[in-house]
């Protein structure tokens, strides 16, 4: 009896990546506003590699970890003929201060209707934040990797090294 009453509850949880993603699908591709209030489409990464990184909330501890991470990581990624995309729920308005805070030099993705979130299954159950999971996508637009385990200091320096190997391998 105990257990019929927690199947719905279990289910909101199992069922908060219903888009059940996996390394070699498509990338889902989508239109979104940047920090900056700029139109954004992820066709045009195509012959590029791209880095989506999903945060929960700008301007946040672990966030700000993060983004700082990627931010003087990004040379190195940039190097490998790759960019750095930050994705949350945040508003134009908060991404362009969390972006001009801390002097960040990458992209800040604006989707506060959850679209992209949804589409990459990062959505937190029950709250309108995503996870906080990081994707790279190869330049033919396919999911190359996807880690679900984020050490917000270490995620860009472990992508950076990613994509090197990605790139080595296909050769």
């Amino acid at each position: 009896m105990k257990q019929s009453f927690l199947n719905p509850i279990l289910n909101i949880f199992k069922n908060s990546s219903s888009a059940a993603l996996k390394v070699g699908d498509a990338a889902p591709v989508f239109q979104v506003k940047t920090h900056e209030g700029k139109d954004f489409d992820l066709n045009s990464r195509q012959g590029m590699w791209t880095v989506l990184y999903f945060y929960p909330k700008a301007d946040t501890p672990g966030c700000t970890k993060q983004a700082c991470a990627f931010r003087d990581t990004v040379k190195i990624i940039r190097d490998q003929n790759a960019e750095v995309f930050g994705v949350s729920s945040d508003g134009v308005e908060s991404q362009s201060r969390f972006h001009k805070k801390y002097n960040l030099n990458f992209t800040l993705l604006c989707d506060v209707d959850l679209n992209i979130i949804k589409l990459y299954g990062t959505k937190m159950p029950v709250l309108n934040i995503s996870k906080r999971w990081t994707f790279i996508i190869d330049p033919s637009l396919k999911i190359r990797t996807i880690d679900r385990e984020i050490d917000p200091v270490k995620d860009a320096e472990k992508v950076a090294q990613l994509i090197g190997q990605l790139k080595q391998s296909n050769n």
